[in-house]
């Protein structure tokens, strides 16, 4: 194994000084962290988040016994389990190593200690640790991907996700709702790239952004002379799209004229340009969106009854960020991943603050301010880890050092499996299936963490 520029992390715990010091040296390809005893194992183990820890299970104040090394395994794996743990036991002791690995150890090897034979196996044990962190990595990478461009975790956008794969290829009018800043063109593209026209154009335009007196101009083109200023014939964004797809975002801010005209244009498939007396036949799909309520509009008389029912021939709600359960560190962490390479900053990850300062956050600018957050943020830190002081947010009062990793955990625990049973309608034997248990497991689980089916 050749020398990296980052080390992968070693934790010795050993209570004799001088075999410690042998060992230490033994490990040249890795950052070395010793430990005497089990609280200074776990202090390490937070500190320093090894890869692979060699345990010897005669620790004071047992040390002659193995009590001691068995409970610090089992509290280093309930902190750390995908850490790899070789047990180290006296010559006869051959019982307590078959119990450290009933209990979750990697492995175990017998004293008197051959530092080249045990380097062998600390380096496998490091491969193997590899691979399945990079296993996960791309578990997770497929699992917020599940469309192109749409970041998604939660069963909420998992939902959507499933609807957008089911609607694309069925050329239908839809109509995305949701908060501004939800992602509403983000899912009007994947619904685009999904579908048979993704050959062709995707062409977007704001209503709300553009002046009523030149909107229809965007839209339906122009001929020459057709008002002041108009010097030479333009197509509307309505033609370039043909053969694509047209995405009429906040269309609840049409003026009732052009609602009119959008109403023609999608009974005809046919548009005629301002100024203009030919039909031009067009070949499009129109996707629409707005963060309004259109059915109070139509009470109103601000929004025409008939065209929202040809635009909503499927409709599609995109859930706010603060109810799509843990999307926003989802979100945040790919967002952080992006900038720092865009960048150039040398910024890896959040601090423990300003993930709780990321939990806690109502988000009401959704996606579009969390975006916008963590880019500032990572031209802000002044360290490998952005703060909350770098987000800009408050931590809700909640102390990062009082963290609990078990407790952490079992949250963890709770959410996955509170997750599984809402995408499976809560089909047990489906449930237990993706969560990788039996169904007595998954009860027990179901029981624990106080839910039901």
């Amino acid at each position: 194994m050749t020398k990296r520029s980052q080390s992968p992390v070693l934790l010795l715990v050993e209570d004799d000084p001088g075999l410690l010091s042998q060992l230490r040296w033994c490990f040249d390809d890795f950052e070395v962290v010793t430990a005497t005893n089990r609280d200074e194992a776990i202090t390490q183990l937070r500190r320093a988040e090894p890869a692979v820890v060699t345990l010897d299970l005669g620790l004071p104040p047992d040390p002659g016994g193995a009590s001691e090394g068995l409970a610090t395994l089992e509290q280093i794996l309930a902190l750390a389990p995908h850490t790899k743990v070789i047990v180290v036991t006296g010559n006869n002791d051959r019982d307590n190593a078959v119990r450290a690995v009933a209990l979750g150890a990697y492995d175990f090897y017998q004293k008197p200690v051959d530092a080249d034979l045990l380097k062998l196996i600390v380096q496998r044990a490091l491969r193997i640790y590899e691979l399945e962190q990079e296993n996960r990595r791309l578990q997770q990478s497929q699992g917020i991907s599940p469309l192109p461009g749409l970041i998604a975790g939660s069963p909420e956008m998992l939902k959507i996700c499933r609807t957008v794969e089911k609607v694309a290829p069925v050329d239908v009018t839809t109509l995305l709702l949701g908060e501004s800043g939800t992602g509403k063109e983000v899912v009007a593209r994947a619904i685009h790239s999904r579908s048979n026209r993704r050959d062709g154009s995707f062409v977007a335009i704001n209503c709300a952004a553009i002046p009523e007196n030149l909107l229809e101009s965007e839209l339906f083109g122009h001929e020459k002379g057709a008002f002041t200023g108009a010097t030479k014939q333009n197509r509307g964004k309505i033609e370039y799209a043909d053969g694509g797809t047209l995405f009429l975002d906040e269309v609840g801010d049409l003026a009732l004229p052009l609602q009119a005209k959008l109403l023609r244009f999608l009974q005809e498939r046919s548009i005629e340009r301002v100024g203009g007396r030919e039909d031009i036949p067009v070949d499009v799909r129109v996707i629409c969106a707005t963060h309004q309520d259109l059915q109070a509009l139509i009470a109103e008389n601000a929004f025409r009854e008939d065209l929202f029912y040809r635009i909503s021939e499927m409709s599609i709600t995109i859930p706010p960020l603060r109810e799509r359960s843990d999307d926003a560190h989802l979100l945040a962490r790919v967002f952080l991943e992006r900038f720092a390479q865009q960048q150039g900053r040398a910024v890896k990850d959040f601090s423990p603050e300003a993930l709780n300062a990321i939990k806690a956050h109502t988000w009401p600018g959704n996606v579009r301010e969390l975006e916008n957050r963590v880019k500032r943020a990572v031209v802000m830190a002044d360290g490998p880890q952005v703060t909350s002081e770098d987000l800009e947010l408050s931590d809700a009062g909640e102390d990062p050092l009082m963290l609990n990793l078990r407790q952490v955990r079992d949250d963890a625990e709770g959410r996955a499996v509170r997750h599984t049973m809402q995408i499976v309608d809560g089909n047990i034997s489906r449930a237990a299936e993706l969560l990788g248990v039996s169904r007595p497991t998954l009860y027990d689980l179901l029981k624990k963490h106080g839910l039901n089916r």
